[in-house]
């Protein structure tokens, strides 16, 4: 992720003339302290809803019920109702989200590591429909086979991110010297198509909560620029 992530989200909102708003779970409101840590964040940013019990997944944020039952709070389409639950709570254009486990046990029968972060446009994103919906409703750690995945920006189904120091999100790339430690990234579409990339971080609670925050603004700020661009392209007739 760039280290100006939150700078360049709050000035691509602004500009855009949309609005944010933030669901977190394990990371404990440090997504949205790096977001109003950036100059100009009052002009775009709604606020924040800090979950971390289960219960108020549902109740503020309107997660399912019955998925929160089966598969428990670490749940990829847990991540994506989070991102439209708190989109449409706070009246925002944009929600984004995380949950995970940042241990240092494991939780709901998932490891240490398992992240889940997700974003939430004002519409449903562009392309076919990828019927990952029903697919979530099985267990995320052994997904079907044939299930069709839609791929997020340069996520081709799993790849790595290399280093927390100096990569960019889901690019597997890094920007300086030092000791690297690959991490799984997969990128899914959720039920209503939100972005949602699927992580296996290595390190102690506070690298893998350092390293959710890092890549769920680098995701939010890949799909602001993705949707200012379709929209310039739209409003200068597809040229």
């Amino acid at each position: 992720m760039p280290e100006n992530a939150a700078l360049d989200i709050v000035a691509l909102a602004r500009e855009a003339g949309w609005t944010v708003a933030v669901a977190e779970s394990l990371t404990g409101g440090l997504v949205a302290a790096e977001l109003t840590a950036a100059p100009g964040a009052s002009a775009a940013f709604r606020g924040s809803v800090t979950a971390y019990e289960t219960e108020l997944k549902h109740r503020l944020l309107g997660v399912d019920t019955a998925l929160l039952a089966r598969e428990g709070a670490v749940h990829p389409e847990v991540a994506a109702q989070m991102a439209s639950g708190v989109r449409d709570a706070l009246g925002a254009d944009w929600g984004a989200a995380t949950t995970g486990v940042a241990g240092p046990e494991p939780q709901d029968g998932r490891p240490v590591g398992t992240v889940y972060v997700a974003v939430a446009g004002p519409t449903p994103a562009p392309g076919p429909a990828s019927g990952l919906g029903s697919a979530l409703g099985d267990s995320f750690a052994d997904p079907p086979a044939a299930d069709p995945l839609a791929h997020h920006g340069t996520v081709e189904g799993e790849t790595s991110v290399e280093d927390t120091s100096g990569a960019e999100a889901g690019t597997g790339h890094t920007n300086g010297a030092g000791d690297t430690e690959k991490r799984s990234v997969t990128g899914l579409t959720g039920a209503r198509g939100e972005k949602i990339l699927a992580l296996r971080l290595n390190g102690d609670r506070t690298e893998i909560r350092r390293d959710s925050v890092r890549i769920v603004l680098g995701l939010l700020r890949e799909e602001l620029i993705r949707n200012a661009r379709a929209q310039d392209t739209e409003e200068n007739g597809g040229t």
